[in-house]
């Protein structure tokens, strides 16, 4: 695994000036409304006006076979606008809190034609029992699909729902507030010790809902955390947090280092592998190479060189 982070002058200096400018995340700054996760060195890490890129060589279950592709996780810290729930760029700071964002991407190809997935999802940096929003969206050559979960007052999340197929076509819905596994994610980079074990309620991720075509609602499931070491992964010690769900066939595993930052190493999911499709695969996920950069501003042609050092 290669870590790699700019080095030159220009690239410093660029940082600097976006924190106040273009696409920056507003929480890049060291103000924050909110207090952070109990890790001294929180702020330094995820304050510093970049954004955490890790490049992952996917090996993905879809159609009964496993297909090669790339999967991207981009973490950063941004000041985020809890009723109208997008990041704050101007005005009023007083319903503006401070996230974790997780930009979580996939591609790969079946066949002659490709598969472009992406999740994201807003957690906020204090102790709030709850993501603000979820939004996912795939496409590929048949057609595309969106759907986004938004945090209603009233413990529910507002839902809808844009699908190509008949079945699905376009949807508004509520369900009632539980845990999402597309939030365990930004949990574990935030604080891994409050992460939720034994019997729990779990809406299944976003990218297994709409690729099994299921209906979006809590399942039983066990989840578990425990200590281990693979050197093949990290130097570092690691710590894997499992979910087993108990109503339907899904398994998830996320390996990830026990020091801060919490760095995600690895994770594996075993599922039936497509639609109507029955048998059991296993899609994985290996960290290959990491950087940290402000990519919002890295959007030249000569930029190209850091998709080079993130293996893309």
């Amino acid at each position: 695994m290669h870590s790699l982070r700019p080095l030159n002058l220009l690239t410093f200096l660029m940082t600097l000036a976006i924190i106040y400018a273009g696409c920056t995340p507003a929480g890049s700054g060291k103000k924050s409304v909110q207090s952070p996760p109990p890790v001294e060195n929180f702020g330094d890490y995820w304050y510093q006006g970049t954004a955490e890129l890790t490049r992952y060589e996917l090996r993905q279950a879809r159609y009964g076979e496993i297909h090669s592709g790339d999967a991207v996780l981009i973490f950063v810290t941004e000041d985020f606008l809890q009723d109208k729930q997008v990041k704050y760029e101007h005005g009023s700071r007083e319903q503006a809190v401070s996230v974790l964002k997780l930009n979580a991407t996939r591609k790969f190809y079946t066949g002659i034609y490709p598969y472009s997935i992406m999740t994201s999802v807003f957690t906020p940096v204090s102790a709030m029992n709850h993501s603000l929003k979820v939004s996912f969206s795939a496409q590929e050559w048949c057609g595309q699909a969106f759907m986004q979960l938004n945090f209603q007052g009233d413990d529910s999340y507002r839902g809808v729902l844009h699908s190509y197929f008949q079945d699905e076509a376009d949807q508004a819905f509520a369900v009632n507030n539980a845990l999402l596994e597309d939030e365990l994610w930004t949990r574990i980079r935030l604080n891994p010790e409050a992460l939720p074990t034994g019997e729990i309620d779990l809406f299944p991720g976003a990218h297994y809902i709409r690729m099994r075509h299921q209906p979006l609602q809590p399942q039983k499931a066990v989840a578990s955390l425990s200590s281990s070491e693979d050197p093949a992964l990290s130097e570092k010690p690691l710590q894997v947090y499992r979910i087993e769900y108990r109503s339907i066939e899904r398994v998830l595993e996320i390996k990830f280092e026990a020091e801060f930052p919490f760095a995600i190493v690895a994770w594996e999911e075993t599922y039936p592998s497509g639609f109507g499709d029955s048998r059991v695969l296993k899609t994985s996920a290996v960290r290959t190479h990491t950087l940290n950069a402000p990519y919002w501003s890295l959007n030249s042609v000569a930029d190209s060189l850091y998709r080079k050092q993130l293996g893309l």
